[in-house]
């Protein structure tokens, strides 16, 4: 094995070192560690480490995943569907092709999600030019009134 060979198995070895308690981890990822169990429990971790009395031990690459699941959980991919995608990842490469249409699909699902917040800001920017008694701005298009209505909503 070459030197820099020697020394990225050394850093991978490293990253996946377990280290931190269930405390630290909560405290890193602003999640509960009552969170962090379920996570555990429902498959949306893989094996989490245990020290030499039984507690967890979570590893750099635990707090990256679970960096990522935020990020998913963000985008408001159901947790069935994380769950979906960890079991991909720990069933290996040959799912990749699987992997890549959830993201390309959740992608897809965050584009309309600020399409649609983007008219909503467009909204909220005319009501507020309204209430500031401003005129020099249109309607968007996003706001329909039916005759019936007034226009002091």
């Amino acid at each position: 094995m070459d030197h820099d060979a020697a020394l990225r198995a050394d850093s991978d070895d490293e990253h996946e070192r377990p280290k931190y308690s269930i405390g630290q981890v909560a405290e890193r990822s602003g999640l509960s560690r009552d969170t962090l169990r379920w996570y555990e429990r429902i498959g949306l971790m893989g094996y989490i480490g245990r020290d030499h009395t039984g507690n967890r031990r979570f590893s750099d690459r635990d707090l990256e995943w679970l960096a990522l699941i935020g990020r998913l959980r963000l985008t408001g991919m159901p947790v069935a569907d994380m769950i979906r995608y960890a079991e991909l990842v720990r069933a290996g490469e040959q799912t990749y092709p699987d992997r890549l249409e959830m993201f390309r699909q959740t992608r897809s699902d965050v584009l309309d999600k600020i399409a649609e917040l983007q008219q909503t800001v467009a909204v909220l920017d005319y009501k507020i030019a309204v209430y500031e008694g401003r005129s020099d701005v249109s309607r968007p298009t996003t706001i329909t009134v039916p005759p019936s209505e007034g226009s002091d909503t």
